[in-house]
């Protein structure tokens, strides 16, 4: 079984700790951040993106960020904006960066030189499973179907990703084809700049299928735009019920994936702990948990110090992976 949740116990153990602190108080209405820019190193319509914006919604509904704005910096598979956030460190303090685990994977590849420590580090928040999808019209119902096509024509059967190669969704792309016993580094994967275009050209034919976050597949599958046709979830996600998960077709897959916030080097403590105070506070409000159940995530809270000893271990399990099929 490729069970590879990537330290989501320590998440949630984490989580529990930081909870227990006690109860966050809403009675006097407390603003804790008069704005935040939020900078997403990929394009419209990805996770990045969604993650962003949906925290930005979640936290000024609350009345606990006064604005929110958003700014969208693609480019070498998110090393620009991390690149900018460095290279702009004194200028970037009212700024908090989404990113993902491709932070850990890009870094291990070598696609840019900075990796998380050259950051810092604010809050771990949500999960987000993967999904492999079709377009509507695609003869393409499950797993079954997909393996059937891709045996009978492997490089015909190309499965696409937000991510580039190596990158996260071509891991999982991957992960899901050695845990149904074909050769992972045989699967033809073309990337694309976010999960917008990617999605863009599977509703045109260009590729049979598509690596991604479930999050950015259920609005259009529930639109009857696409069909999901595997989940790396344990258990089906209320927000597509009908969505089959991969161990119910025999591939036992399971891969969560988490995003969070980051800011630039050098940011006072006083101002870290401010942010770390809204996020956490965030979990407890109605406005989070409609975003929360809207994009299907599961709410994964690490922070400070627990961010970071995560993310090294993390670092570890995926550069093990990684050499096992040949990535690294």
């Amino acid at each position: 079984m490729t069970n590879f949740k990537l330290g989501r116990r320590s998440f949630m153990a984490a989580a529990v700790a930081t909870f227990g602190l006690g109860a966050p108080v809403f009675a006097d209405g407390h603003q804790v951040v008069d704005s935040i820019h939020f900078l997403i190193p990929g394009g419209a319509g990805g996770g990045w993106d969604g993650t962003a914006r949906g925290t930005g919604e979640a936290l000024t509904g609350a009345g606990l960020v006064g604005t929110a704005s958003y700014e969208n910096m693609s480019g070498g598979g998110g090393g620009k904006a991390i690149g900018f956030m460095i290279e702009n460190a004194d200028s970037n303090h009212g700024t908090l960066m989404v990113n993902s685990t491709p932070i850990v994977i890009r870094s291990l590849t070598g696609v840019f030189p900075h990796n998380f420590r050259d950051l810092t580090l604010v809050s771990g928040t949500i999960g987000d499973y993967a999904a492999l999808v079709v377009g509507k019209d695609s003869p393409v119902n499950n797993m079954d179907d997909l393996m059937a096509a891709y045996d009978a024509d492997p490089s015909g059967t190309a499965i696409g990703g937000g991510s580039v190669p190596g990158g996260m969704d071509h891991l999982v792309a991957a992960m899901v084809m050695e845990a149904s016993g074909r050769d992972a580094l045989d699967v033809k994967y073309i990337p694309y700049d976010a999960g917008g275009k990617a999605m863009a050209a599977l509703l045109s034919g260009e590729i049979a299928a598509l690596s991604t976050g479930f999050s950015e597949a259920v609005d259009l599958a529930n639109a009857g735009e696409v069909k999901i046709i595997g989940v790396t979830s344990e258990e089906r996600v209320d927000a597509a019920p009908d969505a089959m998960t991969m161990s119910e077709q025999g591939i036992e897959t399971v891969f969560v994936n988490w995003r969070g916030f980051f800011a630039a080097p050098g940011l006072p403590a006083d101002k870290l702990a401010v942010y770390q105070d809204a996020i956490a506070q965030m979990y407890d409000t109605p406005e989070w948990e409609t975003v929360r159940a809207r994009n299907g995530w599961v709410n994964i809270h690490n922070s400070g110090d627990d961010f970071r000893a995560f993310l090294e271990e993390q670092e570890q399990v995926i550069g093990d992976l990684m050499k096992k099929l040949g990535f690294l």
